[in-house]
């Protein structure tokens, strides 16, 4: 007791003191202080052996300085330590035997509610074995019921199916019609368009918008109407196979269900004593239908009407095509006769004028070889008459050298002066007519031009029309191949 006392003084009241007065450890406390009680006497009715860990708790308390005193210096109030009578697990002995009567209560109750439940899951089983038996009866006699249903939605699914498919079949040809059709329009376009690029290299004033360019244009807006037309039932005859597919695939999958359900229903067959009858435990819990009796025939009867209203729009799509191809082709055939007319007209109005310029071509060149002897002459005139007027010239300049009064005015002077100016005036006549005949030979010189380019016009336009475009227009699409049949 005292070495515990002074070990508790030391260690509250010397915080700071030296290490050998703090408690020893835990394994230490427990070694040293075995078979020792504590400082304050312990109840009676307490009979557990000391715990030195309830102990060691207590001592760790951090402690609370006393207050300061002359008489408390150095020293502390002693702190008692916890009673272990005041720990939260402590039963006593009525406790004890309460919780030990519960549990037999318990245990008695699960007996008598096993026994219980016993007999009745026995009743209980002889009056669902009669129930069963009756169940199993009906559900067989319900399932040939629906055999017989399955059987006779098959063959109506058959027959509608063989339906559509021929339908399908039926359209698709058309289909492939259509398309070789609509191929060959595009021959007969590119024609089109040949011939108007081959008039776009026509020349000077050929170059113009005639009935031939005009009939060009209507048949190209003819071509480009045709095959609008017939890719907008392309695209519907598409449309339409794609609807009869779906319902074909419709009537497929609803009659390969039903072949699959007719194969898996015959298993009414079955008995308690078949084989192959195993237990899916479980699986009564399991509702996996989709539909009632009512429902599962109007699922049939709605798939067949629809195919059926597939194939009457199939069957009227496909008329209407058959009908479109023979009115497009021979739409086509009018048009592509209209401007071989036109072609035919403007190839002889373009030879005609082209003969009028050959034969105006031809008396120009003849009046400008007449125009350049008329030019040889006069100069051969001008050439004549040069020498007597360089003679009287010379005259005149001689007499200018006579000696004083022998510088007379006389009558031979004066008639060479009038002679030098008669022939001055008729070089200068002769000399003005050599410029307008050769203003008139530059004149026709340029009409010949002229009229040279416009006959090399005429005959590029007659090669344009004639060779290039009539050429070309051989090629144009029969009315068997702008029907798409070959």
């Amino acid at each position: 007791s005292r070495l515990t006392s002074s070990a508790l003084t030391a260690m509250y009241a010397h915080p700071r003191s030296t290490p050998t007065r703090f408690l020893p450890a835990i394994n230490t406390v427990a070694s040293s202080y075995k078979n020792c009680f504590p400082y304050f006497p312990l109840p009676q009715s307490f009979s557990l052996p000391w715990m030195p860990t309830a102990y060691y708790k207590a001592a760790a308390i951090n402690p609370a300085l006393a207050p300061f005193s002359k008489n408390s210096q150095g020293s502390t109030s002693s702190r008692k330590l916890p009673s272990v009578s005041t720990r939260t697990n402590c039963y006593t002995p009525d406790d004890w035997y309460r919780a030990n009567l519960t549990n037999y209560k318990k245990s008695e109750t699960c007996w008598h509610n096993a026994e219980h439940l016993t007999v009745d899951t026995s009743r209980m089983i002889k009056g669902k074995y009669q129930r069963t038996r009756k169940a199993q009866a009906e559900s067989t006699k319900n399932l040939g019921r629906h055999v017989n249903d399955t059987e006779f939605w098959k063959a109506e699914l058959c027959y509608e199916l063989n339906e559509i498919i021929g339908e399908t079949n039926g359209l698709t040809d058309v289909k492939k019609q259509l398309e070789r059709a609509l191929a060959e329009t595009e021959a007969t376009f590119q024609v089109t368009q040949e011939c108007l690029l081959h008039r776009e290299k026509r020349m000077g004033i050929d170059l113009v918008h005639d009935d031939v360019e005009k009939q060009l244009f209507v048949e190209a807006d003819v071509i480009r109407s045709c095959q609008e037309r017939m890719q907008q039932h392309l695209d519907k005859a598409k449309t339409q196979i794609a609807s009869n597919r779906r319902a074909q695939h419709e009537l497929e999958r609803d009659l390969a269900n039903k072949q699959a359900a007719y194969r898996i229903d015959k298993c009414h067959n079955l008995r308690n004593t078949s084989k192959g009858i195993r237990y899916y435990r479980g699986v009564e819990r399991v509702n996996a239908t989709i539909s009632v009796p009512e429902s599962w025939a109007k699922f049939a009867d709605n798939n067949i009407l629809h195919s059926q209203s597939e194939r009457v729009a199939s069957a009227k799509l496909r008329a209407y095509i058959e009908n479109l191809l023979v009115a497009v082709a021979n739409e086509m055939w009018r048009q592509f006769n209209r401007v071989n007319v036109a072609f035919t007209h403007h190839i002889a109005e373009t030879a005609n004028a082209k003969n009028k310029i050959q034969t105006h071509l031809a008396k120009t060149l003849q009046e400008i070889s007449q125009t350049k002897a008329n030019i040889e002459e006069i100069q051969t005139a001008i050439r004549h008459i040069q020498p007597p007027l360089k003679v009287a010239q010379t005259w005149l300049d001689k007499c200018t050298w006579r000696p004083d009064i022998e510088l007379c005015r006389n009558t031979a002077q004066l008639r060479l002066v009038d002679e030098v100016h008669e022939t001055d005036e008729t070089i200068q006549s002769l000399q003005e007519r050599l410029r307008d005949t050769n203003g008139m030979l530059q004149m026709l010189v340029h009409a010949k031009s002229v009229l040279e380019h416009y006959l090399a016009v005429k005959g590029n336009s007659l090669f344009i029309d004639q060779e290039k475009c009539m050429g070309i227009r051989k090629t144009f699409p029969s009315a068997v191949q702008l029907m798409g049949y070959i």
